[in-house]
């Protein structure tokens, strides 16, 4: 078997373990999201690499299944500004910095983050989950230096 092939059956097995059916299209968005290590994409960067790769695919569909893919557990959505949404092929647990100047994510390990203290929960509800995003721009010395 090729590494192809072997790339096709991983992606459709990945999908048919959570309950979706491996379409053509996302059986193409899943082979570019998972064949590499754990990243961050926007649905317009990944749009992009599919038209690069020859998926013939809308951008519209790109956002329906990445929103498929996180309602599957497959990826998890992480909101950095009203419009700004990037997904994260590592769902495990764990927190990102952000740098605002080149909109670059990086993955802080979940133990890297200790969190003190939370409101309690409104009644019939629980927490799911703690993100936390780490916002970074560059220090003044930095700018100075670079200019």
């Amino acid at each position: 078997m090729t590494d192809k092939q072997k790339a096709s059956e991983a992606a459709r097995e990945r999908l048919r373990a959570v309950g979706l059916r491996p379409t053509r299209q996302r059986l193409a968005l899943a082979k570019l999201l998972f064949a590499g290590p754990h990243r961050h994409v926007s649905a317009e960067q990944l749009h992009g690499e599919a038209l690069r790769k020859k998926v013939r695919v809308s951008l519209a569909t790109v956002y329906n299944t990445l929103h498929q893919f996180t309602e599957a557990g497959i990826l998890r959505e992480l909101v950095i500004d009203p419009g700004r949404s990037y997904f994260d092929t590592n769902v495990t647990h764990h927190h990102h910095f952000f740098f605002e100047g080149s909109t670059r994510l990086r993955d802080i390990p979940g133990e890297g983050v200790e969190v003190k203290r939370l409101p309690a929960a409104p009644e019939g509800t629980e927490v799911a989950r703690v993100d936390v995003i780490i916002r970074l721009k560059d220090s003044p010395k930095r700018r100075k230096r670079s200019s």
